[in-house]
């Protein structure tokens, strides 16, 4: 028998075997990969449904109209008839078109609530500042009236000049006052505002403006609304129980400012005087009283000061006037 030896066929039977390997390592990883896929495919397509949940119902912010928001100090309202839009309590506008310069509006405070309008929702009242880069601060009053929509402001009413503000409060019929202090006429800004004022404003809602409420005709004042910081008190005269009666020579010259720290300032037609003073109810004691050394000749200011030492007592007229009732003598000195 004769055996015929056939190359390819001896090299196939390595290559065949290769093959069948192979086959059958990619059914094992098919069988494998069969097995696992209960464990990593439900996770990846829970995973991908959850995003499109969390992305579906992802939160979404919610702009309420109802009840404006005033914390933010964000409004508008008019200076001198231009308009202001405060963003945060503050404001920066140009001097003018293209100019470097700007004008600095800001919230300041003292801020009160009270129904301005009548309509039955709560208004504000609060002061701002502007200050347009030279040397002046000024205090201005502005009205938020309540609007389904935000605050709406109103014309601010100038109060003045680098001022010092003591407190804004409520006052009769809807009235809002600002007490603050000034300096004495012809002072320097150099000096700290010592001449104690207020302002009593009321709202029209019909012009939508501030009006100011004068005290000083008479008849008119309310004794119930004034006190001893609200101005600078001047000497009218001084009534004594035999009749006798002194006048300043020159009017206007003499003068009392309470100061709400407890302390007082006299201003009299030769020297500046002042000293600390207390008040319980009706009674005032002046005390601690210290003066400049100027002499005058036929000044009254011995008359005016000896008068302020011997205070008892004080009280308000409906004429806007201050009566200090004297202990040692039966006399009132009057002033307004």
């Amino acid at each position: 028998m004769n055996f015929i030896h056939n190359p390819t066929t001896a090299q196939s039977g390595p290559l065949i075997t290769f093959i069948r390997v192979a086959l059958l390592v990619l059914i094992l990883f098919g069988i494998g990969l069969l097995a696992t896929q209960k464990m990593w495919l439900p996770g990846l397509v829970n995973y991908l449904l959850l995003q499109e949940k969390n992305e579906a119902i992802a939160p979404v912010e919610v702009v309420a109209t109802s009840t404006p928001a005033f914390g933010s100090k964000d409004i508008t309202f008019t200076i001198d008839g231009q308009p202001v839009t405060l963003v945060d309590g503050a404001s920066a506008t140009a001097v003018a078109p293209g100019s470097a310069s700007l004008v600095v509006t800001q919230y300041f405070g003292n801020e009160v609530t009270l129904d301005l309008d009548r309509d039955g929702h709560e208004d504000k009242v609060f002061l701002v500042t502007s200050d347009g880069g030279g040397s002046g601060v000024f205090f201005y009053v502005v009205g938020a009236l309540w609007t389904e929509g935000g605050y709406l402001g109103t014309e601010a009413v100038f109060i003045g000049d680098r001022i010092a503000p003591q407190v804004t409060e409520l006052g009769k019929n809807n009235t809002v006052i600002v007490q603050y202090a000034d300096r004495l006429p012809g002072e320097s800004f150099a000096v700290s505002p010592s001449l104690g004022k207020s302002l009593v404003l009321k709202f029209d809602p019909t012009t939508r403006q501030f009006g100011e409420v004068v005290q000083d005709f008479e008849g008119e004042a309310s004794a119930a609304m004034m006190t001893l910081v609200m101005k600078k008190w001047e000497w009218v005269r001084v009534e004594y129980t035999d009749g006798r009666v002194i006048t300043p020579k020159t009017p206007g010259v003499f003068g009392v400012t309470f100061n709400s720290d407890g302390t007082f300032g006299v201003s009299t037609d030769c020297n500046q005087a002042g000293g600390s003073y207390t008040s319980t109810g009706d009674t005032l004691t002046l005390s601690d009283m210290f003066s400049t050394m100027m002499y005058c000749d036929g000044s009254q200011e011995g008359v005016f000061t000896s008068l302020l030492n011997d205070v008892d007592s004080y009280h308000f007229t409906n004429k806007g006037e201050l009566i200090l009732d004297l202990k040692s003598t039966n006399a009132t000195v009057t002033l307004r």
